[in-house]
């Protein structure tokens, strides 16, 4: 079967150098009249950029992988593009990334794929660095069962590595890119191609030795080791020391890792391929068959780690329904909701403060994060750092190129605050995220924040201790900050834009672990907020617009006055240059960051310590006057 047309073959031979055409608003199948409609730019890589293209009948939103002609006109560029569809195309897995058709126009080949909402791997490696282990272990379980039907089906991937491991909405594993992948032909057969990413590629492949699937079990224990260490095993500051660290085996697990996971880690990065275990072997290792294995886990997981005591929740509010099933037939649970929900300030049931669900942790797995832990400042100074770099450079006196080259979508916010509510004359700072989770920055410091499901709740000590508990359980000393947390709440979703309805429980929900508004104040011309994940947001108040800055993605989102995200990595502003409104809005961010860091004595910044000049707190009597929607939903 000829997976691409020779049509146009000749039409392009003769402008090896013909510039991109721009993609149309609506593309058309030449073979079927079906139509799609142009969405979202999502991103770029090798020869293919990838938008939302949607089925203007179905409704259904695909990602749409685009390579322009002018870039296959060489045959070994057709082959591999025909090569990696033909692959893809017979494959049928919850952990691959479904490829749903393919089509060519006059200019462009189409490859209709599984939309993955959540991006990869990578961009929740950058933002968290080291995950927990039963994280990792989730993960890689995924894509252990995703190598068992490859590999099954004679199919070796050659390129597995964090970019091309997507996430769903459910935070499902799916491996994509298969523009590397190969069938082996026959029982032994050695491929000879050099391929692969410089992190992830086997010794085997470096020696020319011939490879088979020992490539995807090295490059498991890669993917396992990263996510677990917060680099690669091998990773240097150049290409040849890592080939060579690479031959010689020479890499360390630090001694934080359990032995569970050093064991299976030391098997997948065996030097001799042979000794590697295959893949139906690796999902028997006591890694995965002993360790904790959560069944989902919450999104919040790309830029926080989870909590993990589900069975002390259980057990917890097992307590609390036995002792009081009273008011009617619904359930405490159910009750306490429904109260919370339509009338927030009648008390809600309470426990023991010593029945809480605090961060300590069973000392018998490591499930916190191996990280070198979250600095006192919350990456303000890395920020500080990365901006002051990007300014003294003048990127905004650089001509900016097409949007496409200076933006990278896959860096927008997980979390941003979407709409705000100031009362710290009384009470605090309310807030909704834009997951419609609802926050309070008390005026003691200490914070709440409640979950988009109206179910978990995660409190905030002064010292940045945590407690959990659920819209039913928690301690009698709490129940007037929960009242103010509901009243907020409702507040919002009264006066201010509506985000949407109450968002439904999901299995893995209770492990959530929210980031909370750390540090907030106002100045004449904007809101500074700064949340527990290192993200910094300021809402502008004259133009509407807003910046939320990254440091660990190394990123900048700029929402302008109709709400357009503009995503730009801090290393594309420094090759493409920006446009002056976010260059200028970055001067501002420094200036903001260098204010926040010079309270370092004190890191829970209150309001009323900025000059009166400054500050704008306090001013009126009514929280109606300062209400704010901050992004869209």
């Amino acid at each position: 079967v000829e997976v691409l047309g020779n049509s146009w073959r000749m039409s392009v031979m003769g402008d090896r150098k013909a510039v991109l055409k721009e993609i149309p608003e609506v593309v058309r199948n030449p073979q079927n009249g079906k139509q799609f409609a142009k969405g979202k730019f999502l991103g770029k890589g090798g020869f293919a950029r990838c938008y939302e293209l949607m089925d203007t009948e179905t409704r259904i939103v695909y990602a749409g992988k685009i390579v322009s002609k002018t870039l296959l006109v060489k045959k070994h560029q057709r082959e591999k593009m025909t090569q990696e569809i033909q692959i893809h195309r017979m494959l049928s897995h919850p952990h691959v990334v479904r490829l749903d058709g393919f089509f060519e126009d006059a200019d462009n080949v189409y490859v209709l794929l599984e939309l993955c909402s959540r991006r990869s791997l990578m961009e929740l490696h950058k933002r968290r660095r080291a995950v927990t282990e039963p994280e990792a272990r989730y993960f890689t379980n995924h894509v252990v069962l995703a190598c068992i039907y490859l590999h099954d089906k004679k199919i070796i991937h050659r390129d597995l590595k964090l970019g091309n491991l997507f996430l769903n909405d459910d935070m499902e594993v799916k491996i994509g890119d298969f523009g590397l992948a190969t069938m082996v032909e026959f029982d032994g057969e050695r491929k000879k191609t050099l391929c692969g990413t410089p992190n992830y590629i086997a010794p085997e492949m470096l020696g020319k030795k011939g490879h088979s699937y020992e490539v995807d079990i090295w490059a498991i224990g890669c993917i396992l080791y990263t996510l677990l260490v917060g680099k690669p095993p091998f990773e240097t500051l150049s290409l040849k020391e890592t080939y060579q660290k690479i031959k010689e085996n020479d890499y360390i697990i630090p001694s934080r890792i359990s032995a569970d996971a050093r064991h299976l880690i030391e098997r997948l990065l065996a030097a001799d391929p042979s000794a590697r275990p295959n893949i139906h072997e690796v999902a028997q290792f006591d890694f995965f068959t002993k360790g904790y294995l959560p069944s989902r886990l919450p999104t919040s997981c790309l830029t926080m780690a989870p909590k993990f005591q589900p069975s002390q929740l259980v057990q917890l509010e097992r307590r609390v329904v036995d002792g009081a099933r009273a008011r009617n037939a619904l359930s405490p649970r159910q009750q306490a909701r429904q109260d919370m929900l339509a009338a927030p300030l009648r008390a809600l049931t309470t426990v023991p403060e010593t029945q809480a669900v605090s961060m300590k942790r069973a000392p018998e797995e490591r499930n916190d994060p191996a990280c070198g832990d979250v600095p006192s400042d919350c990456y303000l100074s890395e920020l500080y750092a990365q901006i002051s770099e990007l300014l003294t450079k003048k990127a905004s006196d650089r001509p900016v190129v097409q949007e496409d080259e200076a933006e990278d979508p896959a860096a927008v916010p997980v979390f941003w605050v979407s709409k705000w509510v100031d009362y710290s004359d009384k009470y605090g700072l309310g807030y909704q995220l834009c997951d419609n989770s609802v926050g309070v920055v008390f005026n003691d410091n200490t914070k709440l924040v409640l979950d988009a499901a109206g179910e978990q709740v995660q409190y905030t000590e002064r010292d940045n201790s945590e407690q959990y508990y659920t819209i039913s359980v928690y301690p009698k000393e709490l129940t007037k900050k929960m009242t103010l947390l509901a009243y907020f709440r409702n507040y919002m979703n009264e006066h201010l834009q509506k985000t949407g309805a109450n968002m439904a429980v999901r299995e893995g929900d209770e492990l959530a672990r929210l980031p909370c508004l750390r540090t907030w104040f106002r100045t004449r011309s904007a809101i500074v907020l700064h949340m527990s994940n290192g993200t910094l947001q300021i809402n502008f108040f004259q133009d509407h617009t807003k910046l939320i800055v990254c440091p660990l993605i190394c990123a900048a989102t700029y929402i302008d006055p109709e709400r357009n995200f503009h995503v730009y990595r801090f290393d594309l502003i420094d090759k493409f240059g920006c446009p002056r409104d976010v260059f200028s809005r970055l001067k501002y961010a420094r200036t903001m960051i260098e204010r926040l860091l010079s309270q370092s004595g004190n890191t829970n910044i209150r309001p009323g310590s900025l000059s009166t000049a400054d500050a704008r707190i306090g001013k009126y009597n009514t929280p109606s006057h300062r209400a704010s929607i901050n992004s869209p939903s």
